[in-house]
């Protein structure tokens, strides 16, 4: 009976130390700007400068903003970058006939804007758009990437959901197809991109998609959305480049997954597996922007993953 009440005391001990809520800090977050070849860049950081670099890399249509809740989580032991992608969030947004609205252009100027940080090393948490960024940093830069975090930043053809094959038609005649780019941007479509699949829509902050909307209406947004989303077809085009890059490299990497993302499906997180077998893949009860109900959960696992392969 006395080992039965040790055994039972040591898993209630266990059982707490999970439970127990993550230390987080908003002391050290402040905010930036920096100038790329004539384009304000304003970014995010938090963090201690001389702890290792983590860089996140934001998604569609949101900006740096899209991490604020996980931002004091990972910033106890980490020093993190979160800038926002020229068109978004509070960086300049050019005219396109000033400045090319290209996934290219956009890894090329968050390129350059990583050097004017001087950062040499770092890790990549990539989300959305963010992950055809940080696909092009990692092509071009192999040496300087210490691990990779992804969330529901797609890689693999399984990973799109049935919306895509729509784009796809866009793709192949955009005046055609009008339809999809006005979806696309619709107020609805981008409260769904936040609360499709949630079973918890109370944790939702509408204040999230309401400045996403604010945002898709400023002059000039619908040519820079509509050149992006049309450009898009070359990242699914370089799906091949880029397993293949993850085969050769093998980077430490962690997926953490909405899984009930109706526009990056599941089966786009498990699918790393297939390139980097070591690969520690979490499938999530979340929606596209996962950490906007799984905060605690991602972070918990993000920090031992970075603990392990970057210090």
């Amino acid at each position: 009976m006395k080992t039965l009440g040790i055994l039972a005391g040591g898993m209630l001990l266990a059982t707490a130390a999970q439970a127990a809520p993550l230390v987080a800090t908003h002391a050290s977050t402040t905010y930036h700007y920096v100038s790329v070849d004539g384009v304000r860049i304003f970014y995010r950081e938090a963090g201690p400068k001389d702890a290792p670099t983590l860089v996140l890399l934001h998604g569609f249509p949101s900006s740096s903003r899209e991490f604020a809740t996980l931002f004091p989580l990972l910033a106890t032991r980490y020093h993190l970058i979160a800038p926002d992608f020229p068109g978004f969030g509070q960086s300049d947004a050019p005219a396109p006939a000033a400045y090319a609205y290209t996934f290219d252009h956009l890894a090329e100027t968050t390129d350059g804007f990583l050097g004017a940080l001087g950062l040499r090393k770092y890790a990549l948490y990539l989300h959305d758009y963010g992950g055809p960024v940080g696909f092009r940093l990692m092509l071009k830069h192999p040496e300087r990437v210490t691990a990779l975090v992804v969330s529901n930043a797609n890689a693999y053809p399984e990973g799109l959901g049935k919306k895509w094959t729509l784009i796809g038609e866009y793709w192949k005649d955009p005046a055609a197809h009008p339809e999809v780019f006005e979806t696309f941007i619709s107020p609805t479509a981008t409260e769904q991109r936040h609360t499709a699949g949630t079973s918890h829509p109370e944790k939702y902050d509408p204040d999230a998609w309401g400045d996403e909307i604010a945002h898709l209406a400023r002059p000039g947004q619908r040519e820079i959305q509509a050149s992006l989303l049309y450009d898009y077809r070359t990242n699914v085009a370089a799906y091949p480049a880029w397993q293949a890059w993850l085969r050769s490299h093998r980077p430490p990497t962690l997926v953490v997954w909405g899984k009930n993302d109706p526009s990056f499906i599941g089966a786009g997180g498990e699918a790393y597996r297939r390139d980097v077998p070591d690969a520690e893949v979490h499938l999530l009860d979340a929606g596209h922007f996962p950490w906007e109900e799984q905060a605690d959960a991602i972070a918990g696992y993000v920090l031992p993953f970075l603990d392990k392969h970057v210090r």
